[in-house]
């Protein structure tokens, strides 16, 4: 999705000055979603098949659109962390046990960890504090390339209507799990939210026997790596099982079909290649290696039936049900596909469409009932750019003459005679929906009913795209990317997303779109809230003195140089005027923004996490596991002095520094066979190791509790974790979290709650030692009055967050008649502290003397 920076880079290519301003900052080498991918790969140090024709950094390295096409690297590699995610989503369901009785012959339940034989789907059953979910559940004024502002939730990645019930419909994010909706996609429910991965790269009814459904997990598009096997549902998509692991697990799955002739019949898409299963999708046998995208039968479907079949290679059909397949020439075709889809009219088998790119090149086929292929026009301006990842073909199911495509944008074409006339109905006067394309599927009684899933999320047409609306109420499946919070408030938060913008929680589960484009990092003057910061990717920020109302962002750099090496997602932090981004230099200003100073970095570092402690003093980890602190003397910023490593080539994702005490440092790495959780007590001379006790998975990020400095949690790809002393050990702290991707942890230190930004999950939070149950009641003061006097107490630094209720006690009983009555004003002291000012008259003509108690109900 483009943001107000990618609307001026054609002009910063056509003249582009030494230093680039807001209005010309670099564009990545290649489309922003093949950086974000590679940016995720080497995160965590995943392979990734390629040739790289230049030596850059990692983090500024120019690669062709095909690189994302050999995302796989060795098998036993892939596998190894697909494998990782499973065992650690298992160790997370607690397995319930009798309950026991307590000394008052009470009973009491208790909660079991339990290897597990196979994955478990139900949610958690444990004690103690659970995690909530916090939103969002929708983000209004989302983006369009078009007029219109829409309701978007995020990336939608397979779309499936139940061919028994037209209301019934199941959809799968990204990264987000199967939601089920029975009234059209009015409302919502997840239903895979502790399934060993909540990657979805297709779903299939089986349309002889629709309570029977598939889902192959593992987002082909992106998260293939993710991939954990094949799950079943014998209900209809409210509940599901792992069907299949086996050769599924690392691969990632782009389309499933059912034999409507033969339930047992089965064929899968995935990365690895073209699999058939003649068992209800039990075992599988490789029928073709290689990449495929696409599949698309025969409707009558049997043994015999034709099956064609989109692949990397080329197009491939197959006359005996997929067990074996031929080339088909495709005139003028390319000798290999960024992507190609392949359809099959319902009406008029005879006829069929191929659609693929190949780079800056479309390619579109349709076969005639003669059985000739031939290529024909497609629409005007159609971008290939990402064909990689948005890409979709379908014949509407009334006619063999009218076509849908998805790329960025979607559109649909009718044949005229020997004429074509194309549509752009993604982007159009009227109302339109959110770009990116990656799923479309039809009403089963009603061909003039469209879906089609993209980043935005689910809409629906009731005209064939004439007209759209948004299905993503009650869709929680936003992609975060980082959170930042307001100290004074427990119903504030601001995140960067996918594809999405930057979001503001206020409070209602119903989030703010308050900037557009790419959320990346943010951050919030924790003084004087009101200033604001959020960042797209590459280097540059905006600042708000709204607390980010829509609109209210300025840009205020740091501007960067040609050539300059950061990743996709810089890490910025601010601390109250402080504020900072770095990539292969560390930028720092003392103004909020208004004034930068560059710190250089040694040759061959990039910035990946960041820490500041305190206004004079910025911590900086790399991609290659160096560790650097930068200091203000009163007048300049120190150069970049290096700590020891705490895990040499590991890439540093996150850092906390305590600041109260700059010797206790906390490094995480989400780098792949090795230790990934680090603490230094003597400011990272020497690093203790604390690895020990967590899952053999990427650690995204710390946080530790500063009335509590042994305290500490940390996230991984699965799960948040929690030690109590100081890393010596670790317990998992995820009772009813979703096993999505864990990405940014956020510790609210005066509302007492952790919040867990996830990938196509959004934001959760759980409080830390649960809700209070009860009062916490005291005595502030004693007080005493001269007779029929008033008096006003004053007592400070109540955090904001916290509801309390003052009352004033007489001490000494005097019956007849009131002796005190009391008055409470309220001081927003400073952005996160309250005082109380308390007005007490003495009713009486006696000395009365009298306790200032307070009752807190509530933290939040």
């Amino acid at each position: 999705m483009k943001g107000p920076k990618d609307d001026l880079l054609n002009q910063a290519d056509q003249a582009a000055p030494a230093v680039r301003g807001r209005a010309t900052l670099p564009k990545p080498p290649t489309s922003k979603v093949l950086q974000r991918l590679l940016y995720f790969s080497e995160e965590r140090g995943l392979p990734i098949t390629e040739a790289v024709a230049d030596e850059k950094p990692k983090a500024n390295r120019r690669r062709s659109a095909t690189a994302a096409l050999s995302v796989e690297g060795p098998p036993e590699v892939v596998s190894s962390y697909a494998q990782a995610l499973v065992d650690a989503a298992l160790a997370l369901q607690p397995a319930l046990v009798e309950p026991a009785e307590n000394e008052n012959g009470e009973s009491e339940p208790t909660a079991a960890i339990t290897t597990l034989s196979g994955p478990s789907l139900s949610p958690p059953t444990g004690f103690g504090p659970q995690w909530r979910f916090l939103g969002p559940t929708m983000m209004s004024n989302g983006q369009t390339y078009g007029e219109s502002r829409v309701v978007v939730s995020g990336r939608i990645s397979a779309v499936a209507v139940d061919p028994s019930n037209a209301n019934h419909i199941l959809c799968g994010a990204a990264s987000g799990g199967i939601w089920e909706s029975f009234n059209r996609g009015t409302s919502w429910s997840p239903r895979t939210d502790y399934a060993a991965t909540l990657t979805v790269g297709a779903l299939a009814f089986n349309p002889s026997a629709p309570a029977t459904v598939y889902c192959g997990t593992g987002e082909g598009n992106f998260y293939a790596w993710l991939g954990a096997g094949l799950l079943r549902s014998t209900n209809g998509g409210s509940t599901w099982t792992m069907h299949a692991t086996a050769p599924f697990v690392g691969q990632g799955f782009y389309d499933l079909l059912v034999d409507p002739a033969n339930g047992n019949h089965l064929l899968a898409a995935t990365t690895h290649g073209i699999y058939e299963s003649t068992d209800g999708g039990t075992a599988w046998t490789l029928r073709r290696s290689g990449r495929c995208w696409d599949l698309a039968a025969h409707p009558s479907g049997g043994a015999t039936a034709e099956v064609l079949a989109g692949c990397q290679s080329g197009l491939f059909r197959s006359t005996n049900g997929g067990q074996t397949w031929a080339a088909v020439a495709l005139p003028g075709g390319p000798a290999a596909y960024d992507r190609l889809a392949v359809s099959i009219s319902r009406t008029n088998p005879a006829v069929a469409y191929a659609f693929g790119a190949a780079g800056a090149t479309m390619y579109l086929y349709r076969r005639a009932s003669t059985g000739t292929w031939a290529r024909i026009t497609g629409p005007a301006g159609l971008s290939t750019g990402q064909a990689w990842y948005d890409w979709f073909l379908a014949v509407a199911p009334d006619t063999d003459a009218e076509i849908y495509l998805g790329a960025i944008e979607a559109y649909r074409g009718n044949l005229s005679g020997s004429t074509w006339t194309w549509v752009t109905i993604s982007n159009k006067t009227g109302d339109d929906i959110h770009p990116d394309q990656h799923a479309i599927t039809f009403d089963p009684t009603n061909a003039n009913i469209v879906y089609v899933g993209n980043d935005g999320g689910l809409f629906v047409s009731p005209n064939r795209g004439t007209s759209w609306t948004s299905l993503n109420n009650g869709l929680g499946i936003t992609e975060i990317e980082y959170m930042a919070q307001d100290y004074g408030s427990s119903r504030w938060l601001m995140a960067g997303t996918q594809d999405n913008g930057s979001i503001r929680y206020t409070g209602n589960p119903a989030w703010d779109h308050i900037a557009d484009g790419d959320g990346g990092d943010c951050g919030v003057h924790r003084t004087d809230p009101n200033v604001v910061f959020h960042s797209y990717y590459s280097m540059g920020m905006e600042r708000s003195t709204t607390r980010g109302n829509f609109g209210s962002f300025g840009w205020i750099g740091p501007n960067v140089p040609d050539g300059y090496s950061a990743l996709f997602y810089p890490p910025m932090e601010a601390n109250n005027d402080t504020v900072a981004q770095a990539g292969q230099s560390v930028y720092i200003s003392r103004n909020r923004g208004t004034n930068w100073t560059e710190v250089a970095l040694p040759a061959g570092q990039v910035a990946s996490a960041m820490y500041i402690p305190n206004p004079d003093t910025v911590f900086v980890g790399t991609t290659t596991g160096q560790v650097y602190r930068i200091s203000w003397s009163g007048t300049a910023w120190s150069s970049a002095t290096a700590l020891t490593t705490p895990r040499a080539s590991a890439y540093v994702s996150d850092l906390h520094v305590n600041p109260t005490n700059l010797n206790r440092i906390w490094a995480t790495s989400t780098s792949l066979s090795g230790d990934r959780v680090f603490r230094s007590d003597n400011g990272g001379s020497t690093w203790v190791n604390c690895t020990a006790g967590l899952p053999n998975l990427p650690i995204t990020a710390v946080e530790v509790d500063p009335g509590n400095a042994n305290r500490v949690w940390v996230a991984a790809d699965v799960g948040v974790y929690q030690s109590l002393n100081a890393g010596a050990s670790w317990s998992a702290f995820a009772n009813g979290l979703p096993n999505a991707l864990a990405v940014d942890l956020l510790y609210h230190p005066h509302a007492r709650v952790l919040r867990v930004g996830m990938r196509n999950r959004g934001v959760w939070e759980i409080p830390v030692d649960g809700w209070l149950t009860a009062p916490i009641c005291g005595v502030q003061w004693n007080g005493s009055l001269a007779p029929n006097q008033t008096h006003r107490w004053f007592t400070h630094s109540w955090p904001a967050t916290w509801h309390i209720i003052w009352t004033i006690m007489p001490t000494s009983p005097l019956p007849g008649a009131p002796q005190l009555s009391w008055k409470v004003q309220v001081e927003r002291a400073s952005a996160e502290f309250v005082t109380y000012w308390i007005s007490v008259t003495n009713h009486t003509g006696s000395p009365v003397s009298f306790e200032g108690r307070y009752a807190i109900l509530s933290f939040y």
